[in-house]
């Protein structure tokens, strides 16, 4: 299966149909896996589930789809993929401190790293990110900040998940986003109008 369609692939299916080795765990509004290519020692996704009629491929295409819809339903969207995100973090804490003795930070967010191709940038934070949408389904990570992975081969991987270096776009932030005024993303000095925000998917 393509890799440009395979996570809209997985967020269609019914969790319960999906190997333990892909699945990590479901809710009823998201499903975590494992990161296929995990970029350190705890790495996961969480997709929003196609739910249809309200939440279909379209809508989840990628984060800009979602804002751009139903502000509403993207508040729910975004705090639930935050709320299953705690679960997670919650759990990879219990087992740093388990199988190393001590924690470490999680980070979560957003992707905008080019790992399978590139699309027009967004300016944050005074960067310009270029954001990927290869894998057309919206998706957080949730990943530990040690990046020690056999997968992290170069600068480009380490730059994109680190959470200071501007291509990766923490969820709290896209939270904020959701409470401020539409004013915000017109007035503000260096971030567009969500009408010229391009395509974001993770």
């Amino acid at each position: 299966m393509s890799n440009l369609t395979i996570l809209r692939t997985y967020a269609q299916k019914a969790p319960e149909s999906l190997p333990d080795s892909i699945l990590f765990k479901h809710s009823s509004s998201n499903i975590t896996l494992f990161d296929a290519y995990p970029k350190s020692i705890f790495h996961f996704l969480i997709l929003p589930r196609i739910q249809k009629p309200d939440l279909d491929s379209s809508v989840l295409a990628d984060l800009r789809a979602l804002l751009s819809g139903d502000k509403v339903r993207a508040r729910e969207v975004i705090t639930s993929l935050w709320e299953d995100a705690q679960v997670v973090k919650k759990e990879i804490l219990e087992e740093m401190v388990g199988r190393y003795g001590f924690k470490w930070d999680v980070w979560i967010g957003f992707h905008g790293a080019p790992s399978m191709g590139y699309v027009s940038c967004l300016t944050y934070q005074g960067l310009d990110v270029m954001m990927n949408r290869a894998a057309r389904h919206l998706h957080l990570h949730v990943l530990s900040a040690d990046l020690l992975s056999e997968k992290m081969k170069n600068k480009k991987h380490y730059n994109s998940f680190h959470p200071k270096l501007g291509f990766f776009l923490p969820i709290e932030d896209v939270l904020e986003w959701l409470d401020a005024e539409a004013t915000f993303f017109s007035n503000t000095v260096g971030w567009p109008s969500l009408d010229a925000i391009p395509t974001l998917i993770f």
